[in-house]
């Protein structure tokens, strides 16, 4: 039988419920356990996937197509398991469920009510991720923070959960905010207490309180205190304290014996965690001598969390080059012909990152020709490759007027647009192309080069794709179709040969990539700019 493991936030959102889940799962696994991960949401919208970045940031992609919130991303890093269609759920998903069985009589004419219709959705839904995964633990986080009214039905299933599959088979580990309070010099306890105090108030009493704090806590009365008034053993409460490496979270989380005391809790017998390769990562992360600045143009820049799996694979690459990746935040629609090279010519290579909807594009195409016709390594990533096609159609091929269907619906030379089972009039949720398809590469590439095999798989999240009316065109004028669907209907990736690194790709390399092992595209990208800044110092 699986063990389940929740973690619940308190006082503030934002404290790094994800990381501490993450962290854990990692430890978890390398004492030889069998992880899986999932979020549960608040929020009424079905799925993430047509909000605003600006709202919640990137949305994550899982291998079967499933489009969730970020923190999913931080589990697959971490634990190093594909995560799937179990691992995020929504309000807006439970109703929709719950709404879709009642229309089609599944309820035999129930009234139906939050309890127990609604919790037991949710709770069919953690059950599933377990038994999907053949997981020994699940570890299960619940967004949003303690007292929201939103987040009432999730608390309610888990203590559920807990009550079914009893106390030596549940565990509830609790995110809270210990402030510093600079003018007198100390951490308050006060917020976490009645942090706590809500939860006990919905059933739920925490094992383990972890201590999210910016400064470190000197003072062991503020942990002895936390355990008297909140009812947990000494030693559960445990400090989260802010480094400035994210993956040193595990190792710093575990000098408090975490995984110890969470095994002890659940009356797991383990050997002790193998964190060698992990702590090598880390040394290697600490021991960077060189440093190189990356222009990611784009149009959600002042909310970096729009691209984090972007920052974090162009941070894993660098690892693997002792290099730190300075990101130079560039806002697509401030680039114009006049301070197009004064922006960006001091920049190492440059990536243009996915998105939708026209604004900042024309930025975005002075960038792309930047990098061309300066021979700066470039990767575009899903709307970076439509970009890239567009300014080389425009000014290598001569196209007049060539863009997407997306910006210009009536333009006459659509490079790019719609997908054949795509068009304007279907809903917008969950019907893009989504989740992990299979690219056939072209030997001689430089796609072949970094990935070294001719079939790979990648995750994919759009809806417009390269027009095949202009395939000839591009290659002749010396755009080379690297990789396509292996149907040879869609192109998948194009590149110039004649660059030191020119590649764009229609999927999204960033989710595959992980800090031990970095994706092979980013890989390449950064090597590149490695490369051209020791040409240009």
């Amino acid at each position: 039988m699986a063990k389940y493991i929740f973690v619940t936030g308190g006082v503030v959102s934002g404290l790094g419920k994800g990381i501490t889940a993450a962290s854990l799962g990692r430890l978890l696994k390398s004492r030889g356990l069998k992880v899986a991960a999932q979020k549960l949401d608040p929020y009424i919208n079905v799925d993430p996937g047509t909000m605003s970045p600006y709202q919640h940031g990137e949305v994550y992609v899982t291998e079967d197509g499933l489009e969730t919130d970020l923190d999913l991303g931080h589990y697959e890093r971490f634990i190093d398991e594909d995560l799937n269609k179990f691992s995020n759920l929504t309000t807006g998903k439970v109703y929709w469920n719950v709404l879709n069985k009642e229309r089609r009589g599944e309820y035999l004419g129930e009234t139906i009510q939050v309890i127990p219709h609604i919790t037991s959705e949710i709770k069919s839904f953690i059950y599933s991720v377990g038994s999907k995964n053949n997981a020994d633990i699940v570890i299960t986080e619940i967004g949003g923070t303690a007292g929201d009214i939103e987040s009432q039905p999730f608390l309610e299933a888990i203590r559920q959960v807990s009550q079914e599959v009893g106390p030596e088979n549940s565990l509830f580990i609790h995110v809270t905010l210990v402030p510093y309070l600079k003018g007198s010099g100390e951490h308050k306890s006060k917020p976490t207490q009645h942090s706590v105090k809500e939860l006990q108030g919905m059933g739920i009493k925490p094992n383990i309180i972890v201590l999210r704090t910016d400064v470190p806590i000197d003072d062991h009365s503020i942990f002895e205190k936390i355990a008297m008034f909140c009812n947990v053993r000494s030693d559960c409460v445990i400090e989260n304290l802010t480094i400035p490496v994210l993956y040193e979270a595990p190792i710093m989380l575990e000098k408090s014996k975490f995984s110890d005391i969470v095994c002890r809790e659940l009356n797991l017998t383990t050997p002790e965690p193998n964190m060698s390769e992990w702590l090598g990562m880390v040394e290697k992360i600490r021991g960077r001598k060189r440093t190189v600045r990356i222009a990611l143009v784009g149009k959600y820049v002042k909310l970096h969390d729009a691209y984090l799996s972007v920052m974090e694979a162009l941070a894993h690459a660098g690892y693997d080059h002792s290099a730190r990746v300075d990101i130079d935040w560039v806002d697509s629609e401030t680039l114009d012909e006049e301070n197009v090279a004064t922006r960006l010519g001091d920049c190492h290579g440059i990536i243009i990152p996915g998105g939708f909807g026209s604004r900042g594009i024309e930025g975005m195409v002075l960038a792309a020709k930047f990098a061309r016709e300066r021979d700066i390594p470039y990767l575009g990533i899903c709307l970076g490759m439509q970009v890239a096609v567009i300014e080389f159609c425009r000014n290598v091929c001569g196209i007049a007027g060539a863009n997407s269907g997306e910006f210009d619906e009536y333009g006459l030379n659509k490079v790019i647009d719609f997908m054949p089972d795509q068009n304007a009039d279907i809903n917008k949720g969950g019907t893009l192309r989504l989740g992990s398809y299979p690219c056939e590469i072209k030997p001689g590439t430089k796609m072949a080069q970094c990935y070294g095999k001719e079939l790979i798989d990648e995750r994919h999240r759009h809806r417009y794709e390269f027009n095949n009316e202009f395939r000839e065109t591009v290659e002749q004028n010396g755009m080379k179709i690297s990789g396509t669907s292996p149907d040879g209907r869609l192109v998948e990736s194009v590149e110039l040969p004649d660059k030191r690194f020119f590649v764009a790709g229609q999927f999204h390399p960033e989710f595959k990539s992980r800090p031990n092992r970095a994706h092979p595209l980013f890989k390449g990208f950064i090597g590149a700019a490695v490369e051209y800044s020791e040409e240009k110092a």
